[in-house]
């Protein structure tokens, strides 16, 4: 950048930008730390329940052990979209 460029003005007829509103909704709801207990709670809750099969998963083979946790680990995700759209939004839909 030469010397001439830094001593640049803008024209009289610029206007900076306007500086950014806040997004709607921006206020903070009571849904949000609502939620993240509610998720704590599935969390808990979930755990519990498949550790309460757990003499009986322990009594299956290894090999059919793994996909079964695999399978529960991930199949507890599925009610968070609802919850998370709720925390969001208000609307369970």
């Amino acid at each position: 950048m030469s010397k001439r460029d830094s001593n640049r003005q803008p024209p009289a007829s610029y206007q900076p930008p306007a500086p950014a509103s806040p997004p709607i909704g921006a206020r903070p709801s009571w849904r949000k730390p609502a939620g993240m207990f509610m998720i704590l709670a599935l969390i808990a809750l979930w755990a519990f329940m498949i550790g309460s099969f757990s003499g009986h998963i322990a009594q299956i083979p290894t090999w059919a052990q793994i996909p079964l946790y695999i399978f529960t680990g991930i199949i507890w995700i599925m009610p968070l979209k609802p919850l998370l759209r709720w925390m969001e939004t208000g609307r369970w839909r």
